[in-house]
């Protein structure tokens, strides 16, 4: 990082801020490098001590909601459930409610790892609203950070199906690029130059070719696991996802689909305190199923 932009050394360590976010504290004065004030634009050197003040956001109350769960595997310390197409993982702006957060604390209660916060509790990962699928919940902490060390170090085995738009040539292939957030819209992620974002790996393999149709049924390992993995590497190769209208707002289909054709079907990782491995497989959801066999 040494000769970095500090925005950029910032936004890279953060998660959970955005690059912009982070450019507008730096304004605020909430962002100092060796006890100083900073542009956004000044460079940073090796041991340079960089202080930044995050504003303590209002947070509302989080209701516990009773929300049928979809259970696949539970233990003392991990549960794993398999989550609804249209579901939020957890509260956010605009959706304080109705959310496996509001659903887990009903079911569990205080039973639930708490490093990530009231707004995350349990929440160690997260798929989007409407990906459906397995999900970890970590009940306490020791559990969370035993998985989510496994998720830093990508040894978890996470498997995704998908329908694809247009036929695959090869039967399987890598997409390796960096993903970074979008320069033109920042509710979208993109492919960026290698020194840009983080790298991102994904694996995936033909399952089946629906000629008629133009479209493939695929599977996705992820090596890595960035936001929106799947839908950018499949639309970067010309194949965004069966209704997918962020990455492939044009493409029409005969399907009227609620958002893009993809189900996270496998995961596989070490329990964090047994040391046992267990994989645990969630079945396609029905609307996927009733598509498969039109297609066919």
């Amino acid at each position: 990082m040494d000769g970095e932009r500090v925005d950029k050394v910032m936004s890279s360590l953060s998660d959970s801020m955005s690059r912009s976010y982070i450019q507008k504290l730096i304004k605020d004065n909430k962002v100092l490098v060796n006890g100083k004030n900073v542009k956004p634009s000044t460079t940073v050197s090796e041991g340079d001590t960089i202080f930044m003040e995050i504003p303590k956001s209002i947070i509302p109350d989080i209701v516990p909601e009773n929300i049928p769960l979809d259970i696949i595997y539970e233990d003392k310390d991990v549960l794993i459930v398999n989550k609804p197409k249209g579901m939020v993982v957890h509260p956010a702006a605009g959706h304080y409610d109705g959310t496996l957060v509001n659903a887990l604390m009903y079911y569990l209660g205080d039973e639930l790892s708490g490093i990530n916060g009231v707004m995350r509790p349990g929440i160690v990962h997260r798929i989007d609203r409407d990906t459906t699928g397995s999900i970890i919940i970590c009940k306490n902490d020791i559990a969370h950070r035993g998985i989510a060390e496994q998720l830093k170090e990508h040894s978890i085995n996470r498997v995704y199906h998908a329908i694809c738009h247009g036929i695959l040539k090869d039967d399987e292939g890598t997409i390796a690029t960096n993903i970074g957030r979008s320069q033109n819209d920042r509710k979208k992620m993109s492919v960026v130059p290698e020194n840009q974002g983080k790298k991102a790996i994904t694996h995936y393999r033909v399952l089946k070719r629906f000629e008629k149709d133009k479209m493939s049924y695929i599977e996705c390992r992820l090596e890595t696991g960035r936001t929106h993995q799947i839908r950018v590497h499949m639309a970067h190769i010309g194949h965004p996802l069966l209704g997918d209208t962020v990455y492939a707002p044009s493409m029409k289909s005969r399907f009227k689909l609620e958002g893009q054709c993809l189900h996270a079907k496998t995961l596989g990782f070490v329990h964090p305190v047994t040391g046992e491995y267990i994989e645990t497989d969630a079945p396609l959801p029905e609307y996927f199923s009733h598509l498969l066999e039109i297609l066919n």
